[in-house]
């Protein structure tokens, strides 16, 4: 081989390599199936199920995700795997259990790196993936922001946990500080933020820069909005929608004070407490108000799938991280226990295309569920390892839509920072149709209510000789349950 000869096949053989080198970052290498949807995945945070107007609540204003649930399934029983936001994301973002993904404590440091995230199999699949807003897989206080993921998938991440919260590294308050808007100053100024300038719109208008941008493959977009959680401070205009005095109040009976008064040292962020009966419907309104600012910026994101003409190719999914107490039983807030208000969160799937319509399951569901889900929708492969279950069979009319699992479990693991007061606390709880169970480990307090009868736990059975049949056996069903996933942890994922 003469020099020349060589020489331009070395000249060549780099100009291909280069070639597939730009190739490679400038279009993803795509795994998902070749029509793969986009994904559009809401989470708001503290919101509890009965929040929805077509899902039963006539007071609250919902039009949008009324428009979701008609046209969507929705699931009726859908149950987070934590009662506080790390653990509860973690889980959804992963498919699996808080204690198996090595994540039960909303006080992390860091996200421990034990189990990738639905964006990062995503992302490898060939999807871009964006968030805004609160992410939260690690906490929020002792680094601000919070430290990301390793490999996180996100290309556009928008980080902001409180509105109040960071200063500059706050991304919502950089924003309108880059353009002279004060949010701190607005929010003394009015005991609000105007709705132009609220977070939650803040939220869906980098969703909708993101939705608008042109690209040849899929995209995933993790909108996680800051409210219904406190400080209940929604714009004004938004609660003068709302007659105080016709609204129902929360669930709360004679008894609660007393019952509930026993769990006073296992941590929570609040004591059982008698509210004035206006207190308590001034607190809902507040509540229900926040919601409905969300309902109006979904009307927005689903007007931008419109205009961009991908509206027919998104899968909408809305869910919550977990619910809030909001006055049932005396109790605001979350914490250690797990009442319905905490533990049951409104989730909805949204694909006309693909999906039943108008589907109110009352299946049991996890939100561990929602990670294969998505994956099998895309056309991709499901880890063996994922703990959660794929809905699609549900969606798509080829299931029961009132069955997909036997019970669900909920976690809480030294979850929060414990009160001077009060110490660590660990409890787990399993529920199926019939029965909720509640261990408070290391403690002789337990809580059983019949679900079919109690809907609303005001009466626990925990001591009932009656139900000690019932209590044994969901005791060692929880126990099972509970070894299980512990069991699960670092070596299993090691080998993802």
């Amino acid at each position: 081989m003469n020099y020349r000869y060589s020489k331009n096949v070395i000249i060549f053989s780099l100009s291909l390599i280069c070639k597939f080198s730009i190739a490679q970052y400038t279009q993803p290498f795509i795994k998902a199936r070749n029509d793969a949807p986009n994904i559009l995945f809401i989470c708001s945070d503290q919101q509890r199920w009965n929040t929805i107007g077509a899902l039963g609540n006539p007071y609250v204003h919902t039009p949008n995700l009324d428009k979701l649930v008609k046209e969507g399934v929705s699931f009726t029983k859908a149950h987070c795997q934590s009662t506080v936001c790390t653990p509860s994301r973690a889980s959804f973002m992963t498919g699996m259990y808080p204690s198996t993904a090595l994540a039960s404590k909303n006080g992390a440091s860091k996200w421990p790196e034990e189990a990738p995230l639905i964006s990062t199999l995503l992302k490898d699949a060939g999807y871009e993936c964006g968030m805004a807003g609160k992410l939260h897989l690690s906490t929020a206080m002792a680094h601000r922001p919070e430290i990301r993921p390793k490999d996180d998938g996100f290309s556009t991440f928008w980080n902001s946990h409180s509105p109040y919260q960071g200063g500059s590294a706050n991304d919502y308050i950089k924003w309108h500080k880059d353009r002279n808007i004060d949010i701190l100053a607005l929010k003394e100024k009015y005991g609000y933020v105007p709705v132009e300038y609220h977070q939650t719109t803040w939220i869906a208008d980098r969703a909708i820069d993101f939705i608008n941008e042109k690209r040849e493959w899929p995209w995933f977009f993790n909108l996680n909005i800051y409210d219904p959680h406190g400080p209940f401070d929604p714009p004004k205009e938004y609660v003068e929608k709302y007659d105080v005095e016709k609204l129902p109040g929360p669930w709360v009976n004679n008894e609660d004070l007393k019952q509930k008064s026993k769990l006073n040292d296992i941590l929570f962020q609040s004591k059982p407490k008698k509210f004035s009966d206006l207190e308590n419907k001034k607190r809902q309104a507040l509540y229900w108000a926040q919601i409905d600012l969300i309902d109006e910026n979904i009307g927005r994101l689903l007007e931008a799938l419109e205009k961009s003409d991908q509206l027919d190719n998104t899968i909408i999914v809305f869910t919550s991280d977990h619910g809030e107490m909001l006055g049932d039983h005396g109790l605001t807030g979350k914490g250690c226990r797990f009442y319905e208000g905490l533990v049951r969160v409104p989730l909805v799937f949204w694909f006309p295309s693909e999906m039943e319509e108008d589907i109110q399951s009352d299946a049991l569901v996890e939100l561990i569920d929602i990670a294969p889900t998505l994956l099998d929708f895309a056309g991709i492969d499901i880890p063996e390892k994922m703990q959660g279950k794929s809905l699609l069979n549900i969606l798509n009319g080829d299931a029961n839509p009132n069955y997909h699992r036997d019970f669900v479990r909920c976690e809480f693991y030294d979850a929060l920072f414990p009160r001077p007061d009060v110490s660590q606390a660990f409890a787990t709880m399993l529920r199926d149709d019939e029965f909720k169970i509640v261990n408070y480990h290391g403690t002789s307090e337990g809580e059983l209510f019949d679900m079919v009868n109690d809907p609303m736990e005001f009466s626990n059975l925990w001591n009932d000789p009656q139900y000690s049949n019932v209590k044994m056996d969901l005791m060692k069903r929880n126990f099972d349950e509970t070894v299980k996933a512990i069991n699960t942890g670092p070596q299993r994922l090691a080998r993802y």
